[in-house]
């Protein structure tokens, strides 16, 4: 990677120029869309390489060309900003496809006027960088730490697109040392009530020995603004905590950053960019943009004239498909027609549309719940099933530390995907729906693998007696006929009440 550096004229500050060697076409003119790096309390502009050497690797295929899947998604170059204080006299900045901002380590944390002077120096460049692109062409801000905070000081401005912030204490100051500090916090969160910029909150979570984990939630002071925040232990792909300084250059974490902000660059109103940060940073919190817009038609089958095989009832469903094949699950029968019964997928080394692994799998899946037609009994309406519950989660490796990251093509490459995960899938059915839930397999090619089968809630209460605990005895009798604590939790049908 190379390195330029130029003044940006205020203050003496800096702003270096990163691009890679690799993929550049060494251009002085900027073509891409702009990102701003802006790093936090004793940061370095150096800490957004990793992210923009990733985002190169997604963006181009080879020297100097952009992959097919960039170009026919309408996907543009990022360029990164960034700059360092130092004495110099000016000179016209350096442009590259790479480029970032820093502060030369300043402590932003502990006095609140470096840490007005850096949002002062911060507009500025805003406004340099802009001057270098067309009008209306939008800016993203990626903020570490402090630098989160500099970012959402910006607001409101019709030029921001989108905030994500990493490690950054939204919520209250890290050090109350300057109470200029407070008085700066106190003006983001009156500035953020009437705007709308979609802001996107990374935390590390415990593993962040730097900042508590609840200073890291954005606050919602806005109910229409866009206000989101992902711990890493939740976030797709990552499924750990982050430390603080980590946060930047952990592959799990920066190629989904890398990949958000390319996306972003396809986006042209606020809804989408909006859709587009809930798409990669998914913590299962709540079901994928659009999955109900994938799931409306109707379709009529005709089981004899497909592969398929007819679960008995209360079995569950282990198979590795190979080919097309259709599997139907008897729904359990109830007394009461409108009780709901929970039907628990699992799919490894597969999808079920639209959640996958970021390496495409070739087996794909899909569930319906079916009904007789009443023309014969082997011809079924079927209708695509919503769920309640649909993510993806980590996929244990015997012997390997979990999750582990798993580089996609070149182990040194660090460009995409990483990590394998399991598709779980939750939905509730009733017998008004139909008689059958379809599970439809394709493409299977003997490594992907379905495990399917239902849960009637049912509520188990147990008494544990606080004394036979404390002195050892332990016997689950013993704890009934004490009198103790009392609690309730779902469990199986098939589950023995305690």
């Amino acid at each position: 990677m190379v390195v330029q550096r130029s003044r940006l004229g205020f203050s003496g500050q800096v702003v270096w120029a990163f691009f890679s060697v690799h993929f550049s076409t060494h251009s002085q003119v900027p073509n891409g869309r702009p990102v701003l790096f802006i790093p936090g309390n004793a940061g370095s502009s150096h800490q957004v390489r990793s992210i923009a050497s990733s985002a190169a690797r997604q963006f181009y295929s080879s020297q100097g060309h952009a992959s097919m899947n960039s170009i026919s998604r309408g996907i543009s170059v990022l360029d990164f900003y960034a700059g360092e204080p130092i004495l110099m006299s000016p000179m016209s900045l350096a442009q590259s496809s790479r480029n970032q901002v820093d502060f030369n380590e300043d402590l932003s944390a502990f006095h609140g006027t470096t840490l007005q002077s850096q949002i002062k120096y911060t507009s500025t460049a805003v406004d340099y960088i802009l001057s270098q692109y067309p009008s209306n062409t939008p800016l993203m801000i990626l903020g570490h730490s402090m630098g989160g905070i500099v970012g959402t000081a910006l607001l409101p401005s019709g030029r921001i697109s989108a905030i994500i912030t990493m490690s950054t204490p939204h919520a209250l100051p890290p050090a109350r040392f300057d109470s200029r500090i407070d008085d700066i916090y106190a003006d983001i969160c009156h500035s953020l009530r009437n705007d709308t910029t979609p802001i996107l909150s990374l935390c590390g979570g415990a593993t962040d020995m730097m900042i508590p984990s609840e200073s890291c939630v954005l606050p919602s002071s806005n109910e229409a603004a866009y206000r989101r925040t992902v711990f890493t232990s939740a976030l797709e792909g990552a499924w750990t905590g982050v430390g603080h300084r980590e946060m930047v250059w952990c592959h799990q974490v920066r190629w989904q950053i890398a990949r958000a902000l390319l996306e972003l660059t396809s986006q042209g109103d606020r809804a989408s960019r909006e859709e587009s940060l809930d798409a990669w940073f998914r913590d299962g919190h709540k079901l994928l943009p659009g999955i109900s817009l994938n799931l409306t038609s109707n379709s009529s089958l005709k089981v004899s004239d497909i592969s398929h095989e007819i679960i008995p009832e209360n079995m569950q469903l282990i198979r590795k498909p190979v080919g097309y094949r259709l599997y139907l699950l008897p729904i359990p029968r109830t007394s009461d027609r409108h009780s709901t019964t929970k039907l628990s997928i699992l799919v490894g080394k597969g999808s079920i549309a639209p959640s996958s692994p970021p390496v495409q799998p070739t087996l794909q899946v899909s569930v319906s719940t079916c009904a007789d037609e009443g023309k014969t009994s082997e011809s079924f309406n079927c209708t695509p099933q919503i769920p309640v519950t649909f993510k993806l989660i980590p996929q244990p490796i015997p012997g390997q530390p979990f999750p582990r990251p798993r580089l996609q093509s070149d182990p040194i490459s660090g460009g995409t995907d990483e990590s394998d995960g399991v598709v779980y899938y939750e939905a509730e059915v009733t017998q008004r729906q139909g008689k059958w839930v379809g599970i439809e397999v394709a493409n299977g090619t003997g490594e992907g693998w379905i495990v399917a089968e239902f849960n009637r809630k049912q509520t188990t209460t147990s008494r544990i007696s606080t004394l036979c605990t404390s002195i050892g005895l332990g016997s689950t009798q013993q704890g009934l006929i004490e009198s103790g604590a009392y609690y309730s939790t779902p469990f199986s049908e098939h589950a023995s009440e305690s």
